[in-house]
């Protein structure tokens, strides 16, 4: 053979739900949202008895337009967001508060915002909540910015990147840095899984909310980081993104945390000596 083969996909996507199915593809599933939500309620227990924790300040009008902020012990040098996974339909902060712990370790506050689900909203109604949020929250806490996301989260974290991101300019402005944890980049296989009845995609909102394929502001930094055991959609969309911004002469990474999966691969962000937090939170570490 004449040629190299620098990448195939294999053998062409039938079962879309599959492709996507994380929980179907990970052993013992069932046990990770038990864990989580013990660890985080913990986590929610010790910063409240230290006068370090605001629970459930609203954002706007809506029932779950709200978020949870965490304080450091000393002033903060800047801000770190979470944005929670589910597809965009499932989830809520209460199960992920601990993470918020390797970025709150190196001086940083920690905010980690709720939004309206499907089919209650649209994916493009959640983005502008997240838009929303994050210009409530930066008149807040001084510094930078930095924004990580997890799944569907990964996927709203990067669309505040992109030049038509519904957010003041003072605000984009101070977002430099984000990590999107095993994001969602292009939405359009999305549309082929059965979770669409209730997403409601269809071809131009699918284009229009795919940070893939959409412009990304100048100056920023983005690491797209995946599991090297999660599923091959996954590691292919992280990639993708790094890949494509790119060509826009802006700062990508898509790197793989090796064995780790779909629910387990956010692990780092709880510890202030990982990797992971190190880029989040670099240039401005306690």
């Amino acid at each position: 053979m004449d040629f190299d083969v620098i990448w195939t996909g294999g053998e062409p996507i039938r079962d879309y739900d599959t492709a996507y199915d994380n929980s179907g593809s990970i052993a013992g599933a069932e046990t990770y949202l038990p864990r989580w939500q013990a660890e985080a309620g913990a986590f929610r227990d010790r910063l409240s008895a230290a006068g370090r924790a605001e629970l459930g300040v609203s954002y706007g009008d809506q029932p779950r337009e709200h978020y949870d902020l965490f304080l450091p012990e000393a002033e903060p040098v800047g801000l770190v967001v979470f944005v929670h996974g589910g597809y965009w339909k499932s989830q809520e902060i209460g199960n992920w508060s601990h993470f918020a712990a390797g970025p709150l370790a190196r001086g940083f506050a920690v905010a980690l915002p709720e939004y309206t689900l499907c089919p209650e909203t649209t994916i493009p109604d959640i983005t502008r909540e997240i838009g929303s949020f994050l210009d409530r929250i930066a008149k807040r806490i001084a510094g930078p910015i930095r924004l990580s996301g997890h799944s569907a989260g990964g996927h709203l974290v990067s669309r505040m990147l992109c030049v038509d991101a519904p957010i003041a300019a003072e605000t984009a402005g101070r977002i430099d840095r984000a990590v999107s944890i095993s994001g969602c980049h292009d939405l359009r296989p999305i549309m082929r899984t059965g979770m669409n009845a209730v997403l409601r995609l269809d071809a131009g909102t699918a284009r229009a909310e795919s940070p893939a394929l959409l412009e990304p502001r100048a100056a920023i930094d983005i690491t797209c980081l995946v599991g090297g055991a999660e599923l091959p959609e996954f590691r292919r969309q992280n990639t993708l993104l790094a890949n494509v911004w790119h060509g826009f002469g802006v700062g990508t990474r898509a790197i793989e945390r090796p064995g780790r999966h779909h629910f387990d691969v956010v692990d780092d962000l709880a510890d202030p000596q990982s990797e992971l937090v190190a880029i989040l939170t670099a240039g401005r570490a306690a």
